[in-house]
């Protein structure tokens, strides 16, 4: 398999992840929620540490503007976005804020190139249209007041940011540096108003399947899906790998089968062929990688 083949397998394995948390975060409906998440960071921050010591991969010290990049990715892409999801659903069904989460391949399609130093594609902006509807379609429409659709937004907006506000750190940090940076940051904008508001000892009242859920969470949905996600933007492109988020909700309609909810019925079907079509018109797209463009060989780009 060829490295950006590499790069697209991981990506799409980072979205099956993200997906089933769905299913695994309902574990989490009762625990304390600033507490947990400062645990999730926390714990993904230091395997990622780990990790990068295991395999020498040196960890870049932010300098400059770096540092408004990576708050920016933090506090968009991962704080806000968690809580818009909390309080969106209390508003909105589940499907509003996911159909707000699949219209972001279009978004990248249309506005990462830029960031890359290109020009968006007709063909790329369609197939990540085609993708959103397909994701629409196996999400459902949901119901929802005006202040969901506004948090809907607010999900929309953050989930774009996590990956447009992190392609600019990819050259001298790496996936894997954006990561670390990114989660532990995120474990201490958790863990301060944590401490403050459900008290120190709120990890203590967390029971065995919030632990679990939790550390699920950590290892595949944060420290794996993070590196592998970034890796894919890094060698796909936004346009590319952002119609790889169609995976998700599909991975979360097959999750809760397995976790013994009813079968999908037609229009999820329907709306994961749809997804499918997306992909095959994306993703056969000959478009140079961002690698192959800024160095201006025909070489694939080395793999993260």
């Amino acid at each position: 398999m060829s490295r950006t083949g590499r790069a697209g397998v991981g990506g799409a394995l980072a979205m099956s992840f993200v997906g089933g948390s769905v299913a695994v975060s309902a574990g989490l409906s009762r625990a304390p929620f600033l507490t947990v998440q400062a645990l999730r960071y926390a714990v993904a921050a230091a395997l990622l540490v780990a990790l990068c010591a295991l395999t020498g991969r040196r960890i870049q010290r932010p300098r400059g503007v770096e540092w408004l990049w990576l708050a920016g990715v933090t506090g968009c892409g991962l704080i806000l976005f968690n809580v818009a999801l909390i309080v969106g659903g209390e508003h909105a069904e589940p499907a509003v804020l996911g159909v707000a989460v699949a219209c972001v391949p279009v978004v990248l399609a249309a506005v990462g190139p830029l960031l890359e130093g290109s020009s968006p594609t007709a063909r790329a902006v369609l197939a990540a249209a085609v993708v959103t509807l397909g994701a629409a379609l196996v999400e459902g429409f949901g119901r929802s007041d005006a202040v969901g659709l506004v948090w809907a937004v607010v999900v929309f907006a953050c989930e774009a940011g996590f990956t447009l506000l992190a392609m600019p750190l990819f050259a001298r940090h790496s996936p894997f540096g954006v990561s670390v940076h990114t989660t532990w940051l995120a474990a201490a904008g958790f863990a301060l108003p944590g401490v403050w508001r459900e008290g120190p000892r709120a990890v203590l009242r967390l029971d065995a399947t919030a632990l679990a859920a939790t550390a699920f969470l950590a290892v595949f949905v944060t420290a794996g899906a993070f590196v592998l996600w970034y890796g894919c933007v890094a060698s796909l492109g936004a346009a590319r790998a952002g119609l790889l988020t169609g995976i998700a909700p599909v991975a979360a309609a097959m999750t809760g089968v397995s976790l013994g909810h009813p079968f999908p019925g037609i229009g999820v079907w329907a709306g994961v062929a749809v997804v499918a079509t997306g992909l095959a018109l994306g993703l056969r797209s000959r478009h140079a990688t961002p690698a192959t463009r800024h160095s201006g060989e025909a070489t694939e780009p080395t793999p993260v």
